[in-house]
């Protein structure tokens, strides 16, 4: 289910009618900074009735943490309202593939024939292992997205503060350091504060080469061709910004 961007005064769908590379290219530029908004109950119900009329006899919609988006609860209305088939709304309590990795267990059981339960039990269990963290190239972004107010930003900005982001169960958090080099030992440590690990995934924006020179730095954990590197939607690069690298991972313990 595509979140959207607004750019001025059109709107596309994250990932369907704007592509990532494009919009971390072009957003430094925007003269607007772009905001973010949720799919409608209706969207949502139209989408589930599209997957009844594909066969589904039940539903299980899987969004972004309710502490980030409303999306969550604009699912929970519609599967209200939506009465032709069972629709069960799963608050991942993650982001990007801290989410995406939910997904994918889920799709993989169902395929399997496994009940809604069994698979909820799973997913309930995979939510308390994950943990994202990333460092930001730069405050701007969060400031003109309004996620923090001017003056912290022009406080991080005066002393060169590199934030790092993190999100564990459903809590957002935050912390800062002084130089990239010291952001990219922290996030290192993390990794390390999480081993053994079980799933794990670079993530950037727009940043590959950068989130690259991460990797090579854990290459003797992480194996290079077992590893996804990917863009982080723009939904969430809209408050970030382009040269943002980190990861997400789903821990043994």
């Amino acid at each position: 289910m595509p979140l959207y961007i607004n750019i001025g005064q059109k709107s596309f769908q994250d990932g369907v009618e704007i592509s990532r590379k494009e919009f971390y290219t072009n957003l430094p530029a925007y003269s607007n900074h772009p905001t973010t908004a949720t799919p409608s109950v209706d969207v949502l119900t139209r989408t589930y009735q599209s997957l009844v009329d594909d066969g589904a006899t039940e539903i299980l919609s899987i969004h972004i943490s309710i502490s980030l988006s409303a999306t969550v609860d604009v699912a929970r209305t519609a599967a209200v309202e939506f009465q032709n088939v069972p629709v069960t709304v799963w608050d991942s309590r993650q982001l990007s593939l801290g989410t995406g990795f939910q997904v994918e267990t889920a799709a993989r059981m169902a395929m399997e024939g496994k009940s809604m339960m069994e698979i909820l039990e799973v997913l309930e269990d995979m939510a308390a292992r994950s943990f994202v963290a990333a460092r930001l190239s730069t405050l701007e972004f969060l400031r003109r997205s309004g996620r923090m107010n001017s003056a912290m930003t022009g406080i991080g900005s005066l002393l060169r503060l590199k934030p790092i982001l993190k999100m564990i169960d459903g809590k957002p958090t935050s912390e800062r350091v002084r130089t990239f080099k010291k952001a990219e030992d922290r996030l290192i440590q993390m990794l390390k504060d999480h081993l053994p690990v079980e799933r794990f995934a670079l993530l950037h924006t727009n940043a590959s080469q950068d989130a690259q020179g991460l990797l090579a730095r854990l290459a003797e954990r992480f194996p290079v061709n077992a590893v996804y590197s990917m863009d982080i939607t723009p939904v969430i690069g809209a408050h970030i910004g382009p040269g943002a690298i980190g990861f997400a991972i789903i821990s043994k313990k």
